[in-house]
């Protein structure tokens, strides 16, 4: 069966790759998406791959996932700390969810190690760089193979 697998990306991801690098590497959100797309088409996942800096687009893709995905993969970006709208959604949906980080949060801002998603989340990645999404993709498929036993 094939699996199909969401990954929502929030505010200023699309400028990775431009902004603080030092942080965030040199890979674009283009090069993510073509990396996570090959690792898609080598482990039979249909991928739906979004970015948005609408809070009200992404809740959206959030509440249309319940309907035809099996996976939620988020990296809500400044949106983790602050949008209660989004985690209102993702609490809605009966699948696995991964919250995901370029960044290790929890060595940044004070702000920024409090996350509305992670009580919500099956798991959370973090720190990991831009490597962190094909982790989230394969530890997705994890889940729901044990999740079909």
């Amino acid at each position: 069966m094939m699996q199909k697998i969401i990954i929502l990306n929030g505010p200023n991801l699309n400028l990775l790759g431009e902004r603080e690098k030092e942080k965030y590497g040199k890979v674009t959100l283009d090069a993510i998406r073509t990396s996570c797309e090959e690792f898609a088409n080598e482990n039979n996942i249909e991928l739906t791959f979004f970015q948005s800096n609408i809070e009200g687009e992404l809740v959206e893709k959030i509440q249309n996932a319940r309907k035809d995905q099996h996976g939620l993969i988020i990296n809500a970006g400044g949106y983790t700390h602050t949008s209660v709208a989004i985690h209102d959604a993702l609490k809605i949906l009966k699948m696995p969810i991964i919250e995901l980080h370029i960044t290790n949060i929890y060595k940044r801002e004070e702000f920024r190690h409090k996350s509305l998603i992670s009580k919500i989340a099956t798991s959370v990645i973090c720190g990991l760089g831009s490597d962190g999404y094909k982790m989230a993709l394969q530890g997705m498929l994890n889940f729901l193979k044990n999740e079909n036993r």
